[in-house]
């Protein structure tokens, strides 16, 4: 498979996938099917978490409740992500927030004063506000790059494995900063294949805000994908849900060890990274 990526990937080819075309009509007819998808093979709805895992070495071993532990890996991705500043007391803002797990996680653990989750896909939204019923959490159905929220609304915004989705990931980060309080973070972390990588940091270099960190954190995925590999609820669908003749496709979303995008990752054919900014 992982030649697939790098067809994939050739720079035509990926202008073309990633075109506003498609990638809007992606947002409002592919994502809600995985989500409707997910919900009614999986009767748990288990499948709160859509991102890749994280582990260090030594590994993290952060404590988790019962209920998180068997998404250790991808919430320490979250934990990882949301902790390089403090979020006690703050307005918190995620872009992306999928079926919701992260959110649910940081606004149990982190105490933000009000953590508010937005996606475009509404069946995801509709999940998001049945699975996660907590004081000061909040899901709205929104658009990335134009966010339906007052200038300086938030303290923080976390935006985890999204934005490469994005038809315009210059207009996503005019966006933030729109949202942006002055003294207010931006808490990122994605991949990009080697072909994009110079636009991507030329975005980043261009946003209206100040880079505080930034890590590369290649090793440290693939180290969770494989720990992830393990036992997973989203592994459980795969093995046991969905028909065999679609046991491969489903690999690949979700990233398994031996996946062509695993081996794309390992390869250095993609870099994963994460970032802290600032707004002055």
């Amino acid at each position: 498979m992982a030649h697939i990526y790098r067809l994939v990937y050739n720079p035509f080819v990926y202008r073309l996938v990633y075109s506003p075309f498609v990638m809007k009509r992606l947002a409002k007819y592919a994502f809600p099917l995985l989500t409707r998808y997910h919900t009614r093979y999986h009767a748990n709805d288990d499948v709160v978490f859509l991102n890749f895992g994280y582990e260090e070495d030594p590994p993290m071993g952060i404590p988790l409740a019962a209920s998180d532990e068997p998404h250790r890996f991808p919430i320490q991705l979250y934990q990882r992500t949301a902790t390089q500043v403090d979020l006690s007391g703050k307005r918190v803002l995620e872009i992306g927030c999928g079926h919701g797990g992260g959110a649910s996680y940081l606004m149990r653990t982190l105490q933000p004063a009000s953590y508010t989750g937005l996606d475009l896909n509404p069946a995801g939204i509709a999940f998001c506000r049945k699975r996660h019923n907590l004081d000061g959490l909040e899901f709205v159905q929104g658009d990335a790059e134009n966010l339906p929220f007052g200038n300086q609304s938030f303290d923080a915004v976390i935006n985890i494995e999204s934005s490469h989705c994005y038809p315009s990931f210059p207009r996503f980060l005019a966006e933030v900063a729109r949202v942006l309080r002055p003294g207010g973070h931006f808490l990122y972390t994605d991949l990009r294949p080697q072909v994009r990588i110079a636009e991507w940091e030329a975005a980043l270099a261009d946003a209206p805000m100040r880079l505080v960190s930034r890590a590369d954190i290649e090793t440290q995925v693939l180290r969770g994908m494989n720990k992830s590999s393990e036992s997973t609820p989203e592994l459980d669908v795969v093995e046991h849900r969905v028909p065999a003749y679609l046991h491969g496709v489903a690999r690949e979303a979700t990233a398994s060890q031996g996946s062509g995008l695993y081996r794309a990752v390992q390869s250095g054919d993609f870099s994963y990274r994460m970032y802290c900014f600032a707004k002055d």
